[in-house]
């Protein structure tokens, strides 16, 4: 009797585990953490010194449920794209794991904590900031553009740029030359970097009817396009060292980055193969946290000596 007593709230924890698990999956955590990871930077390149811990915590947490919620939603809209593909089938909608009308709720409770938490303990900017960002991603991005053009990613892109702009704003209550620098950086950078994603997985894509690139304008017309936005990318990548925002460090930082990743996206153009797009998504993404990272560095190594 004991033993089955026992085991009632051990059964019940874990059940309470798992649910947490589906829910924080919904709000797709690397990505998430991304978004949050730039706005971070954002917030600390924004002022000389640090930035305030209780700011930097309610800015970061604010954004970063946001930004889940934003997520969520996503996933919401798209379940039944979802459950046709390899790459999104085992997401908790799909699988049953939670309701659709679960999902609404979370969503929005986690999304208006976040933007309360904005707007009380941050700043009003920062907050509508936020939302418009949200609405960007989760309405006109998900709902709008994505089914309807294959420039859906370039132009939605924006929604995606934006977390340099609300870390900045979160600090300074303006929106800076500089923010919107770190926001053009980014915004180069999802074409080549989604399209690599898209060209390995344009049968899944064409299956579902999403007219991304590769499935709408072919392969060699993707592969030709993420050469030309990395060209494109090179050069916006140098501008915080041009505008004077950065030093050497940076200088350096970016350019070996950079030719990395124009290396990646000539052998793409050259000799395409799944693997190799494969390889320059994941590197990609290591890209632009060295980047950032590479102006935080050099941003603190500045002001220290």
């Amino acid at each position: 009797m004991s033993i089955t007593t026992s085991a009632v709230p051990q059964r019940k924890s874990i059940q309470l585990w798992q649910s947490f698990q589906h829910f924080f999956a919904l709000c797709k955590p690397r990505v998430t953490s991304l978004i949050v990871f730039t706005a971070m930077i954002g917030m600390f390149l924004a002022t000389p010194g640090m930035v305030p811990l209780g700011l930097l915590l309610a800015a970061s947490l604010g954004i970063a449920m946001a930004s889940g919620a934003a997520a969520a939603f996503n996933c919401l809209i798209e379940q039944q794209i979802d459950a046709r593909m390899a790459r999104t089938r085992g997401r908790p909608l799909p699988q049953g794991q939670v309701s659709s009308l679960q999902t609404v709720i979370f969503a929005s409770v986690v999304g208006g904590l976040g933007l309360a938490m904005l707007y009380f303990w941050v700043n009003p900017l920062t907050m509508w900031l936020t939302l418009a960002t949200f609405v960007g991603y989760a309405v006109i991005y998900t709902i709008f553009l994505k089914p309807a053009t294959p420039l859906n990613i370039v132009i939605g892109g924006a929604s995606g740029a934006m977390p340099p702009i609300l870390g900045w704003a979160a600090v300074t209550n303006v929106v800076s030359p500089e923010s919107l620098i770190l926001f053009l950086i980014i915004f180069a950078w999802t074409p080549p970097h989604f399209w690599a994603l898209a060209l390995y997985r344009r049968a899944e894509y064409a299956k579902v009817g999403m007219p991304m690139l590769p499935v709408t304008h072919g392969e060699e017309f993707t592969r030709l396009h993420i050469l030309l936005y990395t060209v494109i990318l090179f050069a916006v990548a140098l501008m915080p060292f041009g505008h004077g925002m950065s030093g050497v460090i940076y200088l350096v930082a970016s350019l070996i980055l950079n030719v990395w990743f124009m290396a990646y996206a000539i052998a793409l153009y050259r000799h395409y193969s799944d693997g190799l797009a494969q390889r320059m998504f994941r590197f990609s993404i290591i890209y632009l946290s060295l980047l950032f990272a590479a102006l935080l560095v050099d941003h603190y190594w500045y002001f220290t000596w």
